[in-house]
């Protein structure tokens, strides 16, 4: 008598993230071992992230030894963008100069118009470029109340402005060796501080970047108030994390971001109010009218901040602190922000008070405290309700966790995918809401389904599957994934048992699908009849056969993601249950 399949359904895989804490045995098939550059959708399936896209004019250069001319046209292969040559150096090195909208991509090959020759080009800095072969590491829209708008940057040790241009603004005779710049907007100006630095600040009215202390009316700018932290809020500025100093706090005159001494300035020494002893200020924020102290393992927190002179200590929490100043981020409801420990928000650590239980990030919590240990430049993150989520680089390791801020698991943590090999060196959301991040090329837009041109790989791998019968041997039959989107993709389908490292891997194509819209003539322009709906969103199902056998399945999907979404609605596995082992 043939035995009857038993049937695993996989509906929306990974809906949970991915989780690393737990024995892959024991998890609810809903996480994911692997969540590669991947989101959670607004309907609850693993999808592509999105990718980005360079908004700053590159100059690109060509390898090649068979002697382009200047002003010869060359011919993107794939894209079949236009460019014209500019300048040969060496015979073995050309400039060339986009003349299309849009961008090449690193290591596109291009054909040379009239010599009939290849090459292939990775972009290198345009001559006068500001950010050199840097990268950028800070990024902030300032909008006055004329509503007049202008995009600052950092890098190359260098005040920037712009997006397709970058110009240097950085003042004449200030010397910066540093790049750890953070920008605040308060009332028609533009603030930068950075530790040991005298803090700059641009209007539209003064029409450059100058030093504070250059300012007319300005008072008691002095090395003690060079902070590294800066924030605006309840009608002024405050500062804090200076060189010699790391348990004050300084707070600007109401609505004068240039008078430190004078009017309702002053300063808070909390030396002997952090609740474990010695510590040190991280970074400051404000919420419902209370300032939040972060130090390094400790949390202060002040009400009445609107009056700093009369405000007075609300609370203290011990054993948890913030480890970078640029993980804080407001969602208009909390304060979220990275502990030694994991990501936490503000709200939740108040309520549980010192050492919280749990963690907005409690299923990859040794992920992200290795990440924390090993981590050699700098972190950066992003809050954007647009794509509710909040975004955590770890720059020198090329990491960046996406959680999804939508709700929380029953252990109240949040959904998270991870990024790999993430290039993004900085964020800002503006406010339409488009995010920008930065890179080593300059300033892009997050958005479409390419970095820059170039595929990137889409990666998910279930946990070990048991079909609710660990001691008895599976034989994999079919494996049916449904997939939504993806036009054209090559689709790779993996599975391996007992916790094999090598996965037997099967591939299709997905097809295409052009939409039809309404009153558009399906079969060309003197056809009939009308189109008379879109041709909404390519959904393919297939079923792909399966080999081998073992006590456990792990089963995986790889994509390479370039100009097309793809979401993995479901996966449904078939297995034949053997004798026990």
């Amino acid at each position: 008598m043939a035995q009857e399949l038993r049937s695993i359904n996989l509906v929306a895989p990974a809906f949970k993230g991915i989780n690393t804490e737990d024995s892959p045995i024991a998890q609810d098939p809903s996480f994911a071992e692997v969540a590669d550059n991947a989101v959670i959708d607004k309907r609850g399936r693993i999808a592509t992230r999105k990718g980005y896209d360079l908004l700053t004019n590159e100059t690109i250069t060509v390898n090649d030894t068979t002697g382009f001319t200047v002003n010869e046209t060359i011919v993107g292969s794939r894209s079949s963008a236009s460019a014209t040559v500019k300048a040969v150096t060496n015979g073995t090195q050309i400039s060339i100069e986009t003349s299309r909208a849009g961008v090449f991509s690193a290591g596109e090959t291009i054909t040379g118009g009239t010599s009939e020759t290849t090459a292939v080009f990775t972009l290198v800095a345009p001559t006068g470029f500001a950010l050199g072969s840097s990268a950028i590491r800070a990024i902030k829209e300032f909008r006055d109340s004329s509503g007049n708008s202008k995009i600052f940057s950092v890098g190359n040790n260098k005040i920037i402005s712009g997006t397709t241009t970058l110009v240097d603004e950085t003042p004449g005779s200030y010397t910066i060796t540093a790049d750890n710049w953070k920008m605040v907007d308060f009332n028609d100006s533009i603030y930068f501080f950075q530790r040991g630095y005298q803090p700059l600040v641009y209007s539209n009215s003064s029409g450059a970047v100058q030093t504070l202390s250059s300012v007319s009316g300005a008072a008691g700018v002095a090395d003690t108030m060079y902070g590294n932290e800066v924030i605006a809020a309840y009608g002024r500025l405050w500062t804090a994390d200076f060189d010699s100093d790391k348990s004050t706090i300084y707070w600007s005159d109401l609505l004068i971001g240039h008078d430190w001494s004078g009017g309702t300035s002053g300063k808070i020494n909390i030396s002997k109010v952090w609740p474990d002893g010695y510590d040190e200020i991280v970074s400051i924020a404000a919420h419902n009218g209370l300032l939040i102290i972060f130090g390094q393992h400790s949390i202060v927190v002040y009400q009445g901040a609107e009056a700093p002179a009369t405000m007075t200590l609300s609370d203290t929490v011990a054993g948890v602190g913030c480890v970078d100043r640029d993980t804080v981020q407001h969602t208009g409801t909390d304060v979220i922000f990275l502990s030694h420990t994991g990501l936490r928000s503000f709200g939740r650590t108040i309520q549980e008070k010192s050492m919280p239980i749990s963690t907005l990030s409690r299923t990859i919590t040794k992920d992200i405290i290795g990440l924390i240990q090993g981590e050699t430049e700098f972190f950066r993150s992003a809050y954007s309700p647009e794509e509710n989520f909040y975004l955590l680089t770890f720059v020198g390791q090329e990491t960046t966790f996406c959680f999804d801020i939508r709700g929380t698991l029953e252990d109240g943590s949040y959904r998270v995918t991870r990024w790999p090999g993430s290039v993004f060196t900085s964020y800002e959301r503006l406010t339409d809401g488009t995010l920008y991040v930065g890179t080593e090329y300059g300033i892009s837009e997050y958005k479409g389904y390419s970095d820059n041109g170039t595929r990137y790989r889409f990666k998910y791998f279930s946990p070990s599957l048991t079909f609710g019968d660990t001691s008895r041997l599976k034989i994999l039959k079919k494996i049916k994934p449904t997939l939504v989107g993806a036009n054209s993709a090559t689709v790779f389908m993996k599975f391996a048992y007992d916790f094999a490292t090598s996965y037997r891997t099967t591939e299709f194509t997905v097809g295409n699908q052009n939409p039809a819209f309404y009153s558009v003539n399906e079969f060309g322009p003197n056809s009939n009849p009308l189109s008379e709906f879109t041709g909404g969103e390519l959904t393919n199902q297939r079923s792909l056969n399966a080999v081998g056998s073992g006590t456990t399945v792990v089963v995986g999907l790889e994509a390479d993601i370039n100009g097309f979404a793809l979401s993995l609605q479901e996966i449904n596995l078939l297995a034949l249950l053997g004798k026990m082992v």
